[in-house]
């Protein structure tokens, strides 16, 4: 996974592109596209919300970015540490909101 595919030179940059980069684009692309969730669920509402979709894209993009920081050759503490800890509050939080949706009856329709 970490053979070259392609390389760019930008900006008098030397850009590697791999396949454990490709991993940690996705898992960036999922942690960030989340607000996108997080806006339209709140313009909406016309309301601040956080839909269970907001907690899924968090647990998945901090996955995959741990993925990519303890896999890849960047071996990254750092990186590990920083998505550790959102990895831990999206679970809580979608723990919280399937607990809640078990406890709230559905309502009879009449």
């Amino acid at each position: 996974m970490n053979e070259v595919i392609l390389q760019l030179q930008l900006l008098g940059t030397s850009w590697v592109i791999t396949p454990w980069k490709l991993f940690g684009y996705l898992g960036v692309a999922t942690f960030a596209g989340r607000w996108f969730v997080q806006l339209f669920a709140s313009h909406r509402a016309g309301q601040p919300r956080f839909p269970q979709l907001f907690w899924h894209m968090s647990l998945v993009g901090s996955l995959l970015l741990l993925g990519y920081f303890t896999f890849s050759d960047k071996r990254d503490s750092v990186g590990v540490l920083s998505n550790l800890f959102p990895c831990g509050i999206a679970l809580y939080n979608l723990f919280l909101d399937v607990r809640h949706q078990r406890r709230v009856p559905v309502a009879e329709s009449p």
